[in-house]
């Protein structure tokens, strides 16, 4: 297959800006929309000279693809930023082979879609820790730290607004356990971002299996870039998983999700009995030093919780529990992600890998929301949570699942009291059952009123979240209409400077700046579309 190796995205009338740190050597990329000036008139209706509008500062998902200065090959991979702020660093230690025995295994594989370049990776040296909450908890203001101060806040300095979100403040929240900033030593690609209640609410893109090929899963990546997402999730089952998940990280400036247990399955033929720790914990290791940066883990469900879903409408509906429950069944012994869970912690503190606790027992439908099941599984979330947090481990709480309206803000205070306010990611917000097709409305009415009560992210659903894998076009309605609901979330929460750009489109509206506003809006060459064939 020939692969397309120089891709770029554009956005009308905007320039890609890099802010400088102040403390450490970082530039960060931002969007810059110019605006064109509004045409004064005077009492009698005639012209009365011109009057220039601020450009508008926005925080930038895209990377290098927006960067028309930028050559990006993807076959080499975007530029490794943060591999030259860690380069001095004397409490990693270089490895010469992967750890994973699955990986030695593989070493004499290759096939024409591998991934030409091969990194070595990274990981703590022996006695070490490397994770960002070390490091905050230690008062070290981190290259990364610093990072997501400058993209949280998007110059609004310089329309003399004030911002509380300064390094300082990210350090002792991510010390608290209340933000997580996902950057694995071995994605030094990423552009760092953070993940708490307190900072805009983000949004997740899922990366699911395709028969298309490398070209169609580095597509995804960069469109789900440029329309906005913040992290991509892979969630692939079956196929070269190792290979693809290469492509996506050498080419990702977002943090990567992955769910551990979809390959360590794969690598059984699918047969769950023939499941075991040693498959999952080579599976772990193998995918942290790949760079992976959030690995979604269903330790909290146990044999005891499963016997409280008897009375649900629609039971276990997690795609990872299932497999899990059924082990359990067949097995007869406690959920080994549970048992096993200080050598998980072990290992993912090695790379700095941020640990999401799956919520294995969501609700998958209205009928279930926050019944007994849920409950109790989010008791041992956080005490999960604890325990990782005396290993430093970054953490973040899965969350939401089918949820009405009404129930949502008991839901909320509920998870975050149990979970000690660590981040909560709601990757599924739907708020009724019956719009099959337009899951994508169901969900952005739940996921921007969870957002507001305090949920740090929230997925993406596409138009036919239940009925088929999600192509292009759904992908883009999914993550736009995520996008909304975050939005509405950080203008209800107060996020400094999050109604700037609503107040900027508002006034070009009234001024009839028709291109002003749709350079504006959240999906540019959208808005321009329908205008333009009214």
């Amino acid at each position: 297959m020939l692969i397309k190796k120089n891709i770029h995205v554009t956005y009308p009338k905007s320039e890609k800006v890099y802010i400088s740190g102040g403390i450490n050597n970082i530039k960060v990329g931002m969007r810059r929309i110019e605006l064109s000036d509004t045409i004064m008139v005077s009492d009698d209706g005639d012209p009365a000279g011109r009057k220039s509008n601020n450009p508008v500062i926005l925080y930038d998902t895209s990377g290098p693809y927006s960067d028309p200065r930028m050559t990006i090959n993807v076959t080499t991979g975007i530029p490794r930023i943060r591999a030259e702020w860690y380069g001095r660093r004397k409490d990693l230690a270089h490895l010469k082979k992967y750890s994973s025995e699955y990986m030695r295994n593989q070493a004499d594989t290759a096939t024409k879609e591998n991934f030409p370049v091969q990194h070595l990776p990274q990981r703590a040296r022996e006695g070490k820790n490397i994770t960002q909450m070390f490091y905050a908890k230690r008062r070290i203001i981190t290259p990364e730290m610093e990072y997501v101060a400058i993209r949280e806040n998007q110059q609004i300095e310089a329309l003399g607004l004030k911002s509380f979100i300064t390094p300082e403040f990210i350090r002792k929240e991510v010390a608290a356990g209340h933000a997580v900033i996902p950057a694995n030593i071995n994605h030094p690609e990423t552009e760092p971002m953070i993940i708490g209640k307190k900072f805009l609410v983000k949004v997740n893109a899922v990366i699911d299996d395709t028969p298309k090929g490398i070209n169609s899963i580095i597509e995804k990546v960069v469109w789900g870039c440029k329309w906005g997402c913040d992290t991509l999730s892979e969630q692939l089952t079956k196929g070269e998983i190792h290979n693809i998940r290469e492509w996506i990280l050498r080419n990702s400036p977002v943090p990567v999700t992955s769910v551990p247990i979809y390959q360590a399955l794969a690598k059984v033929d699918g047969n769950i009995e023939n499941l075991s720790w040693n498959i999952y914990k080579d599976t772990l290791i193998e995918q942290a030093e790949q760079g992976i940066d959030i690995m979604v883990i269903h330790a909290a469900m146990l044999k005891k919780h499963i016997e409280l879903t008897h009375t649900r409408l629609t039971n276990i509906v997690s795609s990872a529990s299932s497999i899990m429950q059924q082990w359990m069944q067949l097995h007869h012994e406690e959920n080994f992600l549970y048992t096993h869970f200080a050598e998980i912690c072990e290992i993912l503190k090695n790379y700095d890998v941020t640990l999401c606790l799956g919520e294995g027992l969501r609700p998958g439908s209205i009928y279930d929301a926050n019944d007994a099941a849920l409950f109790s599984e989010l008791q041992t979330m956080g005490k999960l949570t604890s325990f990782a947090w005396d290993q430093y481990v970054q953490v973040i709480n899965e969350g939401s699942g089918h949820v009405p309206i009404n129930k949502t803000r008991d839901y909320a205070k509920e998870q975050q009291y149990a979970c000690h306010n660590a981040p909560i990611c709601s990757f599924e917000m739907l708020t009724c059952d019956v719009a099959p097709g337009y899951d994508h409305i169901v969900a952005t009415v739940g996921a921007a009123q969870i957002g507001w009560y305090g949920t740090a992210m929230i997925n993406s659903v596409t138009p036919k979240e239940h009925l088929t894998l999600s192509d292009k076009e759904d992908m883009r309605n999914g993550i736009i209409a995520s996008k909304i609901a975050a939005h509405i979330a950080d203008v209800a929460k107060e996020h400094p400077g999050a109604q700037v750009r609503d107040n900027a489109l508002s006034k070009a509206r009234f001024e009839e700046r028709w291109n002003d506003q749709f350079n504006l809006s959240l999906d540019p060459e959208r808005a321009e579309q329908y205008y333009t064939n009214k």
